[in-house]
C-alpha cells in the first residue's frame, strides 16, 4: 500500500489530509515539526511526502535537503505563495508546490499525478489470503466479500502496514480513533476480536504481553 508521510504543524490541516487521503486508499504518517520528520524518514519508508515549509525546529526546505539523497518525491504545501518561494522548492527537488488554501480535490489529483510519474500507483493488496483493494475500500476472502466497518478497515491496513512489529495500544488507539488514549484498552481489544473472526485471523493477529498486537505474516 502506498505510504505517504505529511509533514504540516497545524494538526488540524494535517488531519483533514490524513482522513481524505486514507478514504482515496493511501495508508499516512504525520509528523508536526521537522525534526520529527527526518526521524520519521530513518525509520520508516515512504512513497511520498506531502511537506509544509513554515515548520518549527527545521523547516522544511532544511527536510527537503534531508530527503534528496532518499529519491522520495516531495509535494510542497505552503502559504508562501510568491515566485521566489516557488522556484526555490522546486530547485531543490520538489516535485510539485501546492499552496495554501488548496482544496482536497487538488491535493488528491496532485498526489496521483506525482505517483504515476514514479509509477507507484497502487489500488490493491494480497496479504494471507485476502484481496484488499483499496480504492473501493473492500475485502474478499476466498472471492467471497467481507464486510467491515470502518474502523475494523483502517485497522486491518494498520496491521499490514507494521505486519510483524509490535503495537501498543495506545498507538493503536491514537492511530485509528485520532484521540489521546486514556488507558482503557476494550475499545481496541473488541475490535481486533472481531477483526480476527471476521478474517479468520485468529493465528495471526497475536496478543503481545503488556503490550498490545502483532500481525505475524511471512508476505
Amino acid at each position: 500500500m502506498i505510504r505517504i508521510l505529511i509533514v504540516e504543524d497545524e494538526k488540524p490541516i494535517s488531519d483533514l489530509i490524513r482522513m481524505n487521503l486514507f478514504e482515496a486508499g493511501y495508508f499516512c504518517d504525520c509528523a508536526f515539526d521537522g525534526m520529527t520528520a527526518i526521524n520519521m524518514l530513518d525509520e520508516n519508508k515512504y512513497d511520498l511526502i506531502l511537506l509544509d515549509i513554515l515548520l518549527p525546529e527545521v523547516d522544511g526546505y532544511e527536510v527537503m535537503e534531508y530527503v534528496k539523497p532518499l529519491d522520495v518525491p516531495v509535494i510542497f504545501l505552503t502559504a508562501k505563495a510568491s515566485v521566489d518561494d516557488r522556484v526555490k522548492g522546486l530547485k531543490l527537488g520538489a516535485d510539485d508546490y501546492l499552496v495554501k488554501p488548496f482544496e482536497i480535490i487538488e491535493l488528491l489529483a496532485r498526489v496521483e499525478a506525482v505517483l504515476r510519474r514514479y509509477n507507484l500507483s497502487q489500488s490493491t493488496i494480497e496479504i494471507g489470503g485476502l484481496l484488499i483493494d483499496t480504492k473501493a475500500r473492500t475485502v474478499k476472502k476466498e472471492n467471497l466479500d467481507i464486510l467491515l466497518t470502518p474502523k475494523e478497515y483502517e485497522l486491518l491496513i494498520f496491521f499490514i502496514t507494521n505486519k510483524n512489529i509490535a503495537l501498543f495500544r495506545n498507538k493503536i488507539y491514537e492511530k485509528i480513533w485520532g484521540g489521546d488514549y486514556m488507558g482503557d484498552s476494550r475499545t481496541v481489544d473488541l475490535h481486533v476480536q472481531r477483526l480476527r473472526k471476521k478474517l479468520g485471523w485468529e493465528q495471526l493477529i497475536t496478543a503481545v504481553y503488556k503490550v498490545g498486537y502483532r500481525l505475524e505474516i511471512k508476505q
